[in-house]
């Protein structure tokens, strides 16, 4: 998959075959979408296309809220897709000088001049243009004058799309990682660097690696212990994960930290994802030290207990 991060650097291909959203999640209802886009482009010999932007538009035209978490950095976003294997993603920069094209001037200067668009493939309720006025209706109009074909996405699989978007988002603060992984066809996962921490967990005979994210949107799930599977160093294993503010040493911040079990490296700095599988259990204030190094020993056998059960196959 080739990227581009402006869409002035995208030139036109044959038959592009393009659809346009935010596909945050890129979960089971997005999977839809693409896979139309695949066929049209396979029945074209086009290529497929795909017109996202960033930052997200809502954190331009209302930056007064930051309530707006995304299920994917624009990172992440980009990797799913390439593995689901879209040609070309153009992640466009949003601003308010482009929300405030005309719908006809985005259609001719954007879909037609800069992608050469052949076949857009959107749904009934695609808004675009100043005031977002731009619409479908916009874009059957002028698919004779600009010879391009409009094919419209059913009502029900666009509905899908916003409820597999809200389900996901609510059962990752819920700490539903059961829900959250079957709505996305894939477990849930965050990425970031191992950074230094204050060295208690390796006190406490549980080493953890604390892993910083830099991009502030990323939905983070609700505090707890989770059972999860890490990536770091080209290898993968089975860890217990922490969200939390470490009630029992009176933390101040909130941390995000993984005990990697059979793993004793040195990976300060280095890059890291951590897969979410499964919830153990919620954070809790203990009353020493001491009560807390029981529970975490019972904690990582609930963990290994929790990844031998056969659970869903994700295919990413």
């Amino acid at each position: 998959m080739k990227i581009y991060n402006h869409i002035d650097e995208f030139t036109p291909v044959k038959n592009a075959v393009v659809t346009i959203g935010t596909f945050d999640g890129v979960h089971i209802g997005h999977r839809k979408i693409i896979s139309r886009i695949k066929e049209l482009a396979a029945a074209t010999g086009g290529e497929t296309v795909i017109l996202t932007f960033f930052p997200h538009p809502r954190m331009i035209l209302h930056p007064e809220d930051e309530s707006l978490k995304l299920i994917n950095t624009i990172h992440e976003k980009a990797g799913l897709l390439e593995q689901l294997g879209v040609d070309h993603l153009i992640i466009t920069p949003f601003s308010r000088d482009f929300s405030n094209q005309t719908a006809e001037g985005y259609i001719r200067d954007v879909l037609v001049n800069k992608i050469g668009t052949k076949t857009i493939v959107i749904g009934y309720d695609h808004r675009f243009g100043k005031d977002r006025k731009g619409g479908l209706h916009d874009l059957l109009s002028m698919a004779p004058q600009y010879n391009f074909e409009v094919v419209e996405i059913p009502e029900q699989d666009i509905n899908d799309v916003a409820i597999s978007s809200t389900r996901i988002r609510t059962a990752l603060l819920d700490n539903d990682i059961y829900v959250a992984n079957e709505c996305l066809g894939y477990p849930f996962f965050i990425t970031g660097k191992v950074v230094r921490g204050d060295q208690l967990g390796r006190e406490l005979g549980y080493p953890t690696a604390n892993i910083q994210i830099e991009e502030n949107y990323k939905l983070i799930p609700a505090d707890g212990i989770f059972a999860v599977k890490v990536q770091v160093a080209g290898k993968e294993y089975t860890g217990m994960a922490y969200i939390g503010h470490r009630p029992t040493v009176n933390g101040m911040t909130r941390n995000i930290e993984v005990n990697i079990f059979d793993f004793s490296d040195e990976i300060y700095n280095q890059p890291i994802r951590m897969e979410f599988h499964h919830y153990v259990r919620g954070d809790v204030k203990f009353e020493s030290l001491d009560q807390l190094v029981v529970q975490l020993g019972k904690d990582k056998e609930d963990v290994l207990a929790l990844m031998v059960i056969d659970g869903p196959q994700f295919n990413t």
